[in-house]
């Protein structure tokens, strides 16, 4: 068991030598400091459990030891001492905090019991700290484990390391289906820089299980990273034993991290972090099930209106527009009567690449039923839909599909799109606005159209 550590302050020498031998006698770790500033330096450093210190000394009294050393993230037991007692300073070096009040000269086996009942409530105060403490991360990783959103999961799972930790930044990411890291939450780091340092991280290549403070001579502060970076901290993020996220914690601008939890409680909380991943991760890939269209790999109508609804959020949050694109393929129907379904089926998985192809990777694709496709582009008013919508068209009618089949058949398409909130402003209208755009230029096909034309 670990010695308590006493610092006794006093500038006269005949006290600092008597202090700190019947200290040393009783088994105490016992430091000397001769001024009120030298003690304040070395109570700064940490490492100190009780300061017994003389009221009145040059520079720096007793009182303001005191103050500094309530200042500390774990404050060490003051005891102040003097030869000069008043009630007035008595009651103000209790006021301000100090443990107790002893007047020279006293009885050494008085000062021994404060020493040890003070040990002793301080030990006790440990065990209460650290079982709180062990009884709220615990309740904190149930909860992290049982989380099966991943929108929810990581933000969190940032949040619980810092306050783990005390404070300090981080970006938390998954891969997207080309395997490049997308950031899904940020402390403390810009939005534009967090993708930079997750591709610098994993470039890394940390594939372990477990937390891992990355050793300063394995990474190099690339041009985005944010501002004095000391200590990085990895935690790789498994579903079935493959990475697919992870965690990144940085120490915070003002300098190293405040203190370093212990390992068992870093431990435990990356345990918890990774069950919860691996559980989101599943019900996001099941449900990705439930939204994607088997036939194209595109999202299917469900998950269109879900889209929406979140644009339209966004909207009224940042007064962004954005628009939908309605796609109906023409005379589309002679492919299946006269190659039959499989062919025509074909066809659709090949009108879904070219279309795929002539929107951003932020824009969304539908396959909405039959031989109907719709697209959501992000951030888009209507003239960056027309430019859109005449690239879907244009590919398509160059394009020749069911090569290898020998068919080598050609397809055009008629489109119809909509601004949010220019040519409507709900969900619903929106997409039926689209809709009759559509519908309206099937009277010459082959041909785009937006809502906000003169219906002839």
């Amino acid at each position: 068991m670990a010695k308590t550590t006493i610092l006794v302050v006093d500038d006269e020498q005949f006290f600092l030598y008597l202090y700190s031998d019947m200290l040393k006698e009783s088994h105490f770790a016992v430091e000397t400091c001769t001024s009120g500033t030298e003690a304040i330096q070395r109570i700064q450093q940490g490492g100190i459990d009780i300061v017994l210190t003389d009221m009145i000394m040059p520079g720096a009294d007793g009182l303001e030891v005191l103050r500094v050393a309530q200042a500390q993230n774990n404050p060490p037991d003051v005891i102040l001492i003097t030869g000069h007692a008043s009630t007035e300073s008595a009651i103000k070096a209790l006021k301000n905090g100090a443990r107790d009040y002893l007047i020279k000269p006293f009885n050494p086996d008085e000062l021994l019991h404060l020493l040890r009942t003070c040990v002793e409530q301080r030990r006790l105060l440990n065990e209460n700290y650290l079982l709180k403490t062990q009884i709220q991360l615990f309740q904190r990783g149930q909860i992290l484990s049982s989380m099966i959103d991943l929108e929810r999961l990581m933000p969190q799972a940032i949040n619980a390391f810092l306050q783990l930790f005390g404070e300090g930044r981080g970006v938390a990411f998954t891969f997207d289906k080309k395997g490049r890291p997308i950031h899904n939450a940020v402390f403390g780091v810009e939005d534009d820089c967090a993708e930079a340092i997750a591709r610098d991280i994993c470039s890394l290549n940390v594939t372990e299980p477990g937390f891992h403070f990355l050793d300063r001579s394995t990474w190099s502060s690339g041009e985005n990273w944010p501002n004095r970076v000391e200590t990085v901290g990895v935690v790789p993020l498994f579903c079935e034993e493959v990475v697919h996220g992870g965690l990144i914690l940085f120490n915070p601008i003002e300098g190293p991290f405040p203190e370093n939890p212990y390992s068992e409680h870093l431990s435990f909380l990356t345990e918890q972090i990774n069950l919860g991943f691996e559980n989101a991760f599943r019900f996001t890939g099941a449900r990705e099930l439930i939204y994607t269209d088997d036939l194209s790999g595109l999202f299917n109508h469900r998950y269109l209106h879900l889209a929406i609804e979140k644009e339209i959020s966004r909207s009224h949050r940042y007064g962004l527009k954005f628009s939908v694109i309605f796609l109906d393929l023409d005379h589309f129907k002679d492919i299946n009567d006269t190659y039959g379904h499989l062919a025509g089926s074909k066809a659709l998985s090949e009108v879904a690449t070219i279309l795929l192809s002539t929107v951003r990777e932020v824009d969304s694709l539908f396959r909405y039923g039959g031989d109907e496709f719709t697209a959501l582009l992000i951030e888009t008013d209507e003239q960056g839909a027309k430019i859109v919508a005449e690239r879907m068209r244009s590919a398509i009618e160059n394009a020749v599909f069911l090569k290898e089949e020998g068919i080598n058949s050609r397809v055009t398409t008629t489109i119809g799109f909509a601004t949010y909130p220019d040519h409507a402003d709900n969900k619903f209208t929106l997409i039926d606005m689209a809709d009759q755009a559509m519908f309206h230029g099937k009277k010459n096909r082959n041909t785009s159209r937006s809502a906000g034309e003169k219906i002839v």
